[in-house]
C-alpha cells in the first residue's frame, strides 16, 4: 500500500516564493506615494510647530526669537540672541525645504518683523506641503 506525500516539491516551494516575491515588490511600489505623503505632512506640522515655539518663546521671554531656514541642510533652527531654542532636521525624512526668506523674525510683542510673508515649501517625491507664516506672525498650513 502506498504511503500519502507528505511535504512539497522543490517547485512548488519555489513558485510559492516567486509569488510572494512578485506581492512584496507591488505592496512596497504601492507604497511609496503613500510614506511620501505621511513624511510632508509630519514634516509640516513639526515645521508649524517651531514657527509657534519661536513666537511664544518671544512672547514669554520679550527676546526677538527667529526661526532660520537652513536649506542646505534641510533643517530648521529656532534662535534666541546667542541660543538655540529647537532644531528640526529634514533630511532623514528626505524633506526638500524651499522658501522664499531666510530667515523669519518675531519681536517680543510677537509680531513678525520684516516687509513680507513667508511661504515654506516642503516637499518628498510627488507630494508637498506648505507652511505660510504672516507679517503678523499667524502660522498657517496651505
Amino acid at each position: 500500500m502506498p504511503h500519502p506525500r507528505r511535504g512539497s516539491t522543490t517547485i512548488e516551494q519555489l513558485l510559492t516564493l516567486t509569488l510572494l516575491a512578485i506581492l512584496a515588490t507591488i505592496t512596497i511600489l504601492g507604497s511609496g506615494p503613500l510614506l511620501d505623503a505621511a513624511a510632508v505632512e509630519t514634516g509640516a506640522r513639526e515645521a508649524a510647530s517651531l514657527f509657534a515655539l519661536a513666537r511664544d518663546n518671544a512672547l514669554a521671554t520679550g527676546t526677538p526669537t527667529a526661526v532660520r531656514i537652513d536649506r542646505a541642510r534641510h533643517r530648521l533652527v529656532v534662535h534666541a540672541g546667542a541660543d538655540t531654542v529647537a532644531a528640526a532636521l529634514f533630511a532623514p525624512s528626505h524633506i526638500r525645504l524651499t522658501s522664499t526668506r531666510d530667515s523669519m523674525t518675531y519681536a517680543a510683542s510677537g509680531l513678525g518683523t520684516g516687509a513680507a510673508n513667508l511661504r515654506l515649501v516642503l516637499s518628498r517625491g510627488h507630494r508637498s506641503d506648505t507652511v505660510v507664516v504672516s507679517r503678523l506672525g499667524r502660522v498657517s498650513r496651505q
